[in-house]
């Protein structure tokens, strides 16, 4: 009811610092780059804060391979 027995999805979180964003559609962009990548759970990139926080399945996908995804969107990122 209302949500509130769901468990939260498995899976490890991680947050990159990134650098190169100039403006809200840039987090979108690297957003949309990370959810097309296989093994990501959730997403969620701050323009303000300058950083991504990623949920993904360690399984299926590594964190060096969402680096790559963001670098791929044409940004820099480092893990916090």
């Amino acid at each position: 009811m209302f949500g509130l027995l769901q468990s939260k999805p498995a899976g490890e979180e991680v947050t990159f610092k990134i650098e190169g964003m100039h403006c809200t559609s840039c987090a979108m962009n690297i957003d949309g780059e990370l959810e097309d990548t296989e093994g990501v759970i959730d997403v969620s990139t701050s323009y303000a804060k300058s950083v991504t926080k990623v949920l993904y399945d360690p399984k299926k996908v590594k964190k060096n391979t969402l680096v790559k995804a963001i670098k791929s969107a044409g940004y820099t990122a480092t893990e916090l």
